[in-house]
């Protein structure tokens, strides 16, 4: 089964300032940006990798505006970094509507032989980078009496054991508890927290960092037999910033059917 034809947009983020995390690229961070001024918002574009930041940010400034686009590097194991990220947003539009947490990192390790160092880097970025940003981000909502949404990016390895996973499976799962308590608690600020869950969405670096064999396998778990794109994850997300889904908090939706 192929793709189903790109979704044209409906304004539904029109006005709207948006930091994104892990966008730089042709990942779920790179889609979500693009769909987000696809969409009316304006966006804060974040990478650990400066020079594909710069060329993303050229790329999207040249199409929908250099007005509406802007990027700053950010290491969300860095907390000045982090801060610095959600200061710009203050600086350029005098506060943020939507945070969208996409920085994670994966890796394959047996468990019997993984590293303390190998399980410390998946849970700093993956764990404790969401943690970060959700902080700053709920920091600056109050701050500001601004009311805002964010979306976090799990993974169906959150719910599901696979082999080799385990750190980023733990890093998931607390992602999805990390979403469901920052939601009760911002609740009394009009703040919406919650999460997608994607299984297997492709682009070119998970080509690079993953077997042809896992892939193939991955993808014959899938109910529609075949990958998601990028943007068909980033279209979840786009529904999860947006006044579609104003009485949603709290929950993890999975983009797959590999849910409990």
């Amino acid at each position: 089964m192929t793709a189903p034809a790109y979704e044209p947009p409906h304004d539904l983020l029109a006005d709207r300032t948006a930091v994104i995390t892990a966008a730089a690229g042709s990942g779920i961070g790179g889609a979500t940006a693009r769909r987000f001024l696809e969409e009316g918002a304006r966006v804060l574009i974040s990478d650990a990798h400066a020079r594909r930041l710069k060329e993303s940010e050229q790329a999207l400034a040249e199409e929908f505006g250099a007005a509406r686009v802007a990027a700053l590097p950010c290491d969300v194991t860095d907390e000045e970094q982090v801060a610095a990220l959600f200061a710009r947003a203050h600086d350029l539009h005098d506060g943020l509507d939507i945070v969208v947490n996409n920085a994670g990192l994966g890796g394959t390790s047996a468990l019997v032989d993984m590293t303390d160092e190998q399980w410390s880097k998946v849970l700093d970025v993956t764990l404790t980078g969401t943690f970060r940003c959700t902080r700053a981000a709920l920091r600056a909502y109050r701050d500001t009496g601004r009311t805002g949404v964010i979306v976090n990016n799990a993974s169906v390895v959150g719910w599901r054991a696979q082999e080799g996973q385990a750190h980023y499976a733990a890093a998931k799962a607390g992602v999805m508890a990390l979403t469901r308590c920052a939601a009760v608690e911002a609740a009394e600020h009009g703040v919406r927290v919650n999460a997608v869950s994607p299984s297997l969405a492709m682009h070119p670096h998970l080509v690079k960092v993953t077997s042809a064999e896992l892939l193939a396998e991955l993808t014959r778990k899938e109910a529609f037999g075949r990958y998601a794109e990028p943007w068909e994850v980033a279209n979840v997300i786009v529904f999860l910033a947006s006044g579609y889904s104003s009485y949603m908090t709290g929950e993890t939706v999975s983009v797959s059917s590999q849910h409990p």
